[in-house]
């Protein structure tokens, strides 16, 4: 049985979606390099499309090689499995995506331990918090091997100084640095400088291409030889190894190609979302950044917001507190952020 558009709930037509900019769907143009992408086994390092977007990357970024992945997450466990060893410590934010967002990975996996820190308002991890939490070299403590930095965080960009004082701290007390990169790409787009910029700071960087870039599926982690080399053993440990590959790197060269100078579109768009969301009642507008939007709404108006946006066709991802987060990405267009303004707009003339 063939369903029609509008038979079925889940039908993503006629939907704004801001849960994320994981929602994407591949444009007709990606799907058309999808489709005549050439494949081999990836596994045996023979898929000539996997090949040359990890040489793409390596090139580009800066780095010997790099190691194309099924998600962020993974790719983050296998920096984190190549920097350390048993009993080995990293530095990470309390609130980044590594420490709270990837099941433990690193602890579960690798038995290293996390040491979370508090962000700063900005998004930083403040340098000298990160320096007094490096443990002392005695038996008693886990070995504090590896700083995890995050750009963006939560839409923040990391500035280039911060990212040479990390670097800086890190050549100076021993430690590696790897970067969850998952939306480099929006932190060089809002900075203005080109993503080997960024990267250049760290020992191992994670691109997220499934995000804002809009492909569907796949990370790349990038490194020395050697990193990558024990990493890619770690990715048949964690069960990512893939085959005729090529098809999902195809997408990926496309969204490199064609999706990266567009981010400032959703940028722009978050920056109009939350202009028109400010001054509603029974909302607070507490930031925007790149293509992030965050609102505060009344614990007890969170159920009677879903149900007004449903009906909308908006989906959020509203969860039990009450901070709420609005992301943008290339399937919202300037229709779609006013009808978004539009429903909450509505929203707050029932609760006033």
């Amino acid at each position: 049985m063939q369903l029609r558009k509008g038979d079925s709930d889940g039908d993503l037509a006629g939907w704004v979606d801001l849960r994320s900019d994981t929602v994407t769907q591949p444009t007709a143009a990606m799907r058309a390099a999808m489709a005549t992408a050439d494949v081999g086994d990836d596994v045996y390092g023979e898929d000539p499309s996997v090949n040359a977007l990890q040489a793409r990357l390596a090139d580009e970024l800066g780095f010997d090689a790099a190691l194309f992945v099924p998600t962020g997450t993974q790719s983050n466990l296998l920096a984190m499995l190549v920097h350390c060893q048993r009993g080995d410590e990293y530095l990470v934010g309390m609130d980044a995506h590594t420490y709270k967002y990837e099941g433990g990975g690193a602890a579960v996996l690798g038995s290293i331990q996390p040491q979370p820190i508090a962000h700063a308002a900005d998004g930083s991890l403040p340098l000298d918090v990160v320096e007094a939490a490096i443990k002392p070299v005695d038996p008693h403590f886990a070995r504090t091997r590896l700083l995890c930095l995050e750009n963006t965080w939560h839409g923040r960009v990391m500035s280039q100084e911060y990212l040479a004082a990390a670097r800086e701290l890190c050549d100076r007390r021993g430690l590696a640095l790897h970067l969850d990169g998952a939306r480099m790409y929006n932190a060089a787009v809002a900075s203005g400088v080109a993503p080997r910029e960024i990267a250049r700071h760290f020992d191992s960087v994670s691109v997220c291409l499934s995000k804002g870039l809009g492909a569907p599926v796949g990370s790349v982690l990038l490194g020395t030889r050697a990193l990558i080399d024990e990493a890619r053993r770690w990715r048949k440990v964690c069960g990512g190894g893939m085959r005729q590959a090529g098809i999902l790197a195809a997408a990926a060269w496309h969204a490199l190609d064609h999706h990266v100078e567009r981010l400032a579109d959703d940028h722009a768009r978050a920056a109009r979302l939350a202009d028109g969301l400010r001054g509603l009642g029974a909302i607070a507008v507490t930031a925007q950044h790149t293509n992030m939007v965050f609102i505060d709404v009344p614990t007890e108006r969170l159920e009677a917001l879903r149900r007004h946006l449903e009906a909308a066709r908006v989906r959020v991802a509203i969860g039990y507190t009450p901070k709420v987060r609005l992301v943008t990405h290339l399937d919202v267009d300037d229709a779609g952020v006013q009808r978004t303004i539009d429903a909450f707009a509505g929203f707050a003339a029932q609760s006033a």
